[in-house]
């Protein structure tokens, strides 16, 4: 088994730590938030990732996984280290590198002969070819090892990944890299860097425009009196298309989805690549939150003073991540046209922006006009209908995940407006 540094405690970097301790190495993950550093320390996971904080408290107790402030004890004495450090999106979309820069430059001058160097970092095409020259060392390698995690699956996608991705010039470092997963039994291409990193925003950016493609065809079906769940349900039959990423919504956010598009966009522009596809999948998304706020104005009426209650505020289900979330860009954009929002989410606990969040459903449905739903949680499929019902001025709901059981809330007096589906006749306000 190997030693390994890892610099950074994010999402990735901590779920990278844990499950290589976990995978029987020994890994010192170091981050610069030194309460962090000592909150992790305790095995007190902050992130709502399901089996991280068994893994973190798994790895302290083994003695395999230790926590510090600062870089240097990640650095030196160890035989690889994983940079997880952000690249966020620049001013110009091309992803910021800063980070990764500032921690090659420490690197170069404190790991030992034969480390290598491995970027788990988003980062462009051609990126880790161009470190290797700022590191500036032949006894020490530098390699592209790309992550793939869900959030919300991020240990089970590492510890089970359905392939390793490993570039690099030097064939040697990357086997050696390939060797660190080799308990998985997961699949490994080697590829040249570049290739290496370029996998990761194609996937990405393949993943969005199913996305995009699919909200556009929920508005077209909308207009033609189709069912969206039986378009794509038909399209998942077909095993050239997939099953996945079907499924239509406010618009997709998160972490990688909107950097990553933006950040193939800008690299394409740099190498004078025409992406017209890629640039109507970001386009598509960006007006897709309009498009449900045009809903909820259809459904309820003039915004202005309407109380709307939403269900869901994180990016989609499974992580407590609001990082680009469609649900606060569609709560901002209602907003502007002066609704009144209050919002519940089971990951979310403190008020965002201007939607006041409570801490049930029913507590969002008292004496609400509408009800939005705009994250998949799959405890909103199992609600008390005829309760909330009750409990609004106007039982109508505006379910942009097509999560609801529509015989059930409908026969609870709700009238359901859903993407892609024919629109019910709306039900008058007997008031």
């Amino acid at each position: 088994m190997s030693k390994i540094g890892v610099i950074g405690a994010g999402y990735v970097g901590l779920t990278t730590a844990a499950c290589f301790a976990r995978l029987g190495h020994t890994v010192v993950c170091a981050d610069v938030d030194e309460a962090k550093v000592a909150a992790l320390s305790r095995a007190e996971v902050g992130a709502h990732e399901p089996g991280l904080a068994e893994l973190v408290g798994e790895g302290l107790r083994a003695g395999r996984l230790r926590f510090v402030s600062g870089n240097a004890e990640a650095l030196s004495g160890v035989d690889f280290v994983f940079l997880c450090v952000p690249t966020p999106t620049g001013v110009d979309g091309a992803a910021d590198l800063t980070a990764v820069h500032a921690v090659l430059r420490e690197a170069r001058d404190a790991v030992a002969p034969g480390c290598v160097l491995v970027i788990k970092s988003t980062v462009p095409a051609g990126t880790t070819e161009r470190v290797a020259e700022l590191v500036g060392r032949p006894d020490v390698q530098v390699v592209s090892n790309p992550e793939f995690l869900r959030e919300g699956h991020a240990v089970d996608d590492f510890l089970r990944p359905q392939r390793v991705v490993v570039g690099a010039e030097a064939e040697e470092a990357a086997h050696r890299v390939v060797g660190l997963y080799a308990r998985t039994g997961a699949p490994a291409l080697v590829t040249g860097s570049a290739s290496a990193e370029l996998v990761k925003y194609a996937s990405n950016c393949f993943l969005a425009m199913k996305l995009s493609y699919v909200n556009s065809l929920a508005e077209l079906c909308e207009r033609v009196g189709a069912d969206i769940s039986d378009v794509t349900e038909g399209m998942r039959l077909d095993d050239r298309i997939g099953a996945s990423f079907l499924e239509p919504g406010p618009g997709w956010g998160g972490s990688c989805f909107p950097k990553d598009t933006r950040a193939l966009l800008s690299t394409a522009d740099e190498a004078h690549v025409d992406f017209p596809l890629l640039r109507a999948t970001i386009g598509t998304n960006g007006h897709q939150p309009h498009r449900v706020v045009s809903m909820v104005r259809d459904a309820v009426g003039p915004l202005a003073g309407a109380r709307l209650g939403l269900l869901g505020l994180t990016f989609k289900a499974g992580t407590d991540d609001l990082r680009d979330s469609p649900a606060l860009a569609v709560a901002a954009l209602l907003a502007e046209e002066g609704a009144k929002l209050t919002g519940y989410d089971p990951c979310v606990s403190t008020d965002c922006g201007p939607v006041r969040v409570l801490d049930s459903p029913e507590a969002v449905a008292e004496g609400a006009d509408g009800l939005v739903v705009l994250t998949e949680w799959p405890e909103f499929a199992e609600l008390d209908w005829p309760n909330l019902a009750a409990a609004m001025t106007r039982p109508i709901i505006i379910d942009t995940r097509n999560l609801l059981p529509g015989d059930k809330v409908t026969e609870a007096g709700f009238h359901l407006i859903a993407l892609g589906r024919p629109a019910q006749p709306l039900i008058q306000d007997q008031n």
